[in-house]
């Protein structure tokens, strides 16, 4: 089935978007809400930090009744989860039941029109793959279910999966997804690809850095400041960043999926707890980051298609489990006052 687009009074196939100037291609830069803890600010303060710093698209993981209360009508565009141990229940259900859950968790609370992604389930292939038989079923459900309120179009639905879903990424033109985990991305990225959705991924260059033996990767190319390019074929990479999204577009391309695009829904740097973690090198990674979304630079691959990014944290979570440097993510402190001086503006 040939998927096109209407732009300008045109059908064009998505596969020809990759190939039109970046103007077509807006590159968005979000920011990540989680509530893994038990000091944070009230939400409506929240809501009045992130308009003072210009940042007008936010992840959460949950779909928190007051949190999302406090979003509405705030002209604040939200990425909602659907959290993991929901995803059974969803897809055992029908689309009629996926409709009453919608409408109680997420549409009681605020407007359709300030949704623009419903991540459903996060990294479930890495941390919970007893749920993984659900995504794409609960997934086919919410989409029946949007589609009964005309808001297929404009909702969009995914599944961030970290990228350890990749069985081999270096250098990024040998980018390939896990055997194992076919079973579940063959139907996803199905899904996605009938629906004009995005592939969503977490991109973490800390933890690959932070984990690599035998020092292969160097901690300036997961900064983005080494003078070392690597070359893969006619493409040259200097950061970490770039090379594991263009492993994950490869990767999706050799499946047969290359309509589908990419989207960062998690990336970020601990400034404490662990090795290489800084306020320093906390900024000099967002920074990159931020810049490479202001400029709609795109990726070696995919040059001039700008990336949706969204920063992981807004505030530190004192309540995560693992590695203490989980724990530290947050661009802001609990005041509102940035933990270093990273400026959002520029990218939207």
């Amino acid at each position: 089935m040939l998927i096109t687009k209407t732009i300008q009074g045109l059908l064009i196939p998505v596969s020809l978007l990759l190939l039109l100037p970046s103007e077509t291609v807006a590159a968005t830069l979000g920011i990540c809400y989680g509530r893994v803890a038990n000091n944070l600010p009230p939400t409506s303060e929240v809501v009045n930090i992130l308009k003072t710093n210009g940042i007008s698209n936010v992840r959460i993981f949950d779909p928190d009744p007051v949190t999302l209360q406090s979003f509405s009508g705030t002209g604040i565009n939200l990425m909602t989860g659907v959290p993991n141990e929901v995803l059974p229940s969803l897809a055992s259900g029908t689309p009629a039941s996926a409709l009453q859950w919608l409408q109680t968790n997420i549409f009681a609370h605020i407007v359709p029109s300030q949704i623009r992604y419903i991540a459903v389930g996060n990294e479930v292939l890495l941390k919970d793959p007893f749920y993984a038989p659900h995504v794409v079923p609960a997934m086919v459900n919410i989409y029946q279910a949007l589609k009964t309120l005309n808001l297929d179009n404009t909702i969009k639905l995914s599944s961030p999966q970290a990228a350890s879903v990749l069985s081999k990424s270096y250098p990024p033109s040998l980018g390939a997804f896990n055997p194992s985990l076919r079973s579940v991305l063959l139907p996803l990225l199905n899904f996605l690809r009938e629906t004009e959705s995005p592939f969503m991924v977490n991109v973490y260059p800390y933890f690959s850095y932070t984990s690599s033996t035998s020092n292969r990767i160097s901690l300036d190319y997961a900064l983005f400041r080494s003078n070392d390019m690597v070359q893969d074929g006619t493409l040259m990479y200097g950061n970490l960043f770039e090379a594991t999204i263009d492993a994950i577009v490869h990767a999706i391309e050799k499946e047969g999926f290359a309509e589908v695009g990419v989207i960062v829904s998690e990336t970020g740097w601990p400034k404490g707890g662990g090795e290489a973690a800084s306020v320093e090198n906390a900024l000099a990674y967002n920074e990159n980051v931020v810049r490479r979304v202001a400029g709609n630079a795109g990726t070696p691959k995919r040059p001039g298609v700008g990336i949706e990014v969204y920063l992981f944290d807004l505030f530190d979570e004192n309540g995560k489990s693992g590695d203490e440097c989980e724990k530290h993510f947050g661009i802001f402190g609990l005041d509102g006052i940035k933990a270093y001086d990273l400026r959002f503006n520029s990218a939207n």
